[in-house]
């Protein structure tokens, strides 16, 4: 999407993992396998992350049961578009990268 600012690497990776619904255990887990250790998310961090995604609309509870105290999360379509145009950016800066270091 035009005019989206770029993500944070945990946005990014808590988006990605949610390409599966997940709850927020596994959504943590799943971020620092993808990111190879590099993002660990606390609990407060990523709660914080996950309410203001569903503010923004990119992620949504799973199911009608807000009040359940294992809440699955799950990419919305909005969410789905942020990231596939993040990983559209972030591919223009590695090719960029790579043709000024001469590494194409």
């Amino acid at each position: 999407m035009p005019g989206t600012p770029a993500l944070t690497e945990a946005t990014y990776y808590i988006l990605l993992s949610l390409y599966s619904p997940r709850h927020g255990y596994g959504i943590m887990q799943q971020t620092e396998e993808l990111s190879g250790g590099r993002v660990r998310l606390a609990a407060g961090t990523l709660y914080g992350a996950l309410n203001t995604l569903c503010d923004k609309g990119w992620i949504a509870l799973k199911g009608a049961d807000e009040d359940s105290r294992r809440k699955e999360y799950m990419l919305t379509e909005k969410g789905k578009e942020i990231l596939v145009d993040e990983v559209k950016r972030l591919k223009e800066l590695a090719r960029n990268g790579e043709r000024i270091l001469g590494e194409e």
